[in-house]
């Protein structure tokens, strides 16, 4: 049965490109243009904001359409500003949707029972109101989880998801330094916490595997970590990786490889700040924001084909 999972790897095919970017919109990356122009028609500093970081946002998918298969805004840069600052979440979404991307939303959520299901129905479910009608809250086709509860905090994600052919993606080894005082310890019989979490991800999934091998429940491996993670795909090749830290925090195309299967399938790469504020390095007030975005998407993206081809 097609899964999401099934979705992402077509779409990453047919852009033969790996890459979802991440929309972490810091308004020290917006463009000097657009926040002089909303500064000047706009007061209330939240709506301000809120404003600058859809237009930005607007601008750097129109860049890289075509080019990118799939884009990962992460929740906290919008739900700081607010609820307007959420509502440009929530356009983001749309816009990203309407032009042909999927959207993995940045959440992190973690919680269980009737909590659970209500975040799930809320990122990948369609809510049904008293009146009758049934509507999306947000136009988004995965979300990360924080697996920390167990099961419990898994399942309402997956068995909402399911019919709607959306997915999950739980932290298993992530790209942060001090992930080793926690992930890396070691538990009764010599396994890690990560590597138990991967092993519980499999059985938790096992019901949701699609056409291409990948269950619908993923996991989140950082770029920083080749090692681990070349380890983490030999053991778990139902698993499809979700892989941030590229760029910025250090990781390349030669220490992202080792998340690949043999096929070159498996895994989706992220970059954010070395895609989105691309600009910062060439100077100037960011009037050609996208040039420089799309200037970056193209190099990350060969780089990636590059590194894949010389490793099968």
């Amino acid at each position: 049965m097609k899964n999401f999972m099934d979705k992402l790897i077509e779409a990453i095919e047919e852009k033969e490109n790996p890459t979802v970017m991440g929309l972490d919109p810091n308004l020290d990356f917006i463009p000097e243009p657009i926040v002089t122009d909303v500064l000047a028609r706009i007061e209330d500093p939240q709506e301000r904001a809120a404003e600058m970081i859809f237009r930005f946002n607007q601008g750097l998918l129109e860049a890289v359409h075509g080019i990118i298969p799939a884009v990962k805004p992460q929740l906290a840069y919008y739900e700081m500003y607010g609820a307007p600052g959420v509502a440009a979440f929530a356009k983001t979404c749309n816009l990203a949707k309407a032009m042909g991307f999927l959207v993995i939303a940045d959440g992190k959520r973690n919680d269980i029972g009737q909590t659970a299901s209500a975040y799930a129905a809320g990122y990948l479910g369609d809510i049904t109101y008293p009146c009758g009608k049934t509507v999306r809250s947000y136009a988004v086709d995965a979300l990360t989880v924080n697996p920390y509860l167990g099961r419990d905090g898994i399942m309402p994600f997956l068995e909402t998801g399911k019919p709607h052919q959306r997915g999950v993606f739980a932290l298993v080894r992530t790209s942060n330094p001090s992930a080793t005082e926690i992930q890396d310890q070691r538990l009764i019989g010599g396994r890690t916490v990560y590597e138990a979490v991967a092993d519980l991800l499999d059985t938790w999934g096992a019901d949701y595997i699609g056409d291409y091998g990948y269950s619908a429940l993923g996991a989140v491996v950082g770029a920083t970590w080749p090692e681990e993670a070349g380890k983490l795909r030999q053991a778990h090749p139902h698993l499809f990786f979700l892989v941030p830290g590229y760029g910025a925090q250090g990781g390349n195309a030669a220490s992202v490889k080792p998340n690949f299967d043999k096929n070159g399938r498996g895994a989706i790469i992220n970059a954010s700040r070395s895609l989105i504020a691309a600009w910062k390095k060439e100077g100037g007030n960011g009037k050609d924001y996208q040039e420089a975005t799309l200037r970056e998407a193209r190099l990350m993206r060969d780089q990636l084909r590059q590194a894949l081809v010389k490793g099968i």
